[in-house]
């Protein structure tokens, strides 16, 4: 009898984390079409790094994402990935690290940015093969922070100088703007009212490089439907 008790415990906590990880999963997606099938990635909310958020706020949870992106990169039904980008930032370094394992990819990858791609949110936009944002969206470049507050001596932060200088080189690296044209968006002090940074709406992304081409959910699928046939 306790053998068993033990049994149906273990199933019983078995299902309880999978529709745990099923509700956390909402938001993910497979879309089948004509031959091809995509898998709909959304990113939105607070990036959620090394603290737990509180559970009123929308997160997207980095140790939750990376796992899967590498399972959908082996997955052979799985032609290609399209994010979906509403994020308000986040932690920075869980945020670079989903944009790198992103940028790594064999799949080809679209990137939408709906709404907004603020803070950290500007290199996960950057990541896939091709980026797209929709005209009403917009993009808040700033400099590194530590709760908050933009620090103004960054002699006496060295790791923060770094962190900020791998953030830039990722975002050149996979964009066409320049580092000298992105280093001036972060230091602009004539746009933000009480802070130092640049708000880009949709077309002035593109215009300085930083996002390949104003569009959205359609323009994406005939991106990487064409990544696909190409490929075939």
């Amino acid at each position: 009898m306790f053998v068993e008790g033990v049994y149906a415990l273990e199933q019983k906590n078995t299902i309880e984390k999978k529709e745990e990880m099923e509700m956390e999963n909402r938001g993910f997606t497979e879309i089948e079409g004509s031959g091809e099938t995509f898998y709909c990635l959304s990113i939105i909310g607070q990036i959620e790094g090394h603290y737990i958020l509180d559970s009123t706020q929308k997160a997207t949870k980095y140790d939750h994402v990376i796992p899967l992106l590498v399972a959908l990169d082996e997955d052979e039904k799985v032609d290609g990935i399209i994010i979906l980008i509403n994020t308000l930032g986040g932690d920075v370094e869980a945020g670079l690290a989903i944009a790198e394992v992103i940028a790594s990819l064999r799949k080809p990858t679209a990137s939408i940015v709906l709404g907004g791609g603020h803070s950290i949110g500007v290199p996960l936009a950057v990541s896939a093969n091709r980026s797209f944002i929709v005209p009403s969206a917009t993009m808040t470049i700033h400099p590194v922070r530590t709760s908050g507050v933009v620090l103004g001596v960054p002699q006496s932060f060295d790791y923060l100088e770094k962190m900020q200088n791998r953030i830039i080189k990722f975002i050149t690296d996979h964009s066409s703007v320049k580092d000298d044209v992105f280093r001036h968006l972060i230091s602009r002090t004539d746009i933000l009212v009480n802070d130092i940074g640049s708000i880009l709406e949709g077309k002035e992304a593109c215009d300085c490089g930083l996002i390949d081409q104003v569009g959205g959910i359609k323009e994406a699928l005939d991106y990487l439907k064409a990544r696909v046939r190409d490929k075939k």
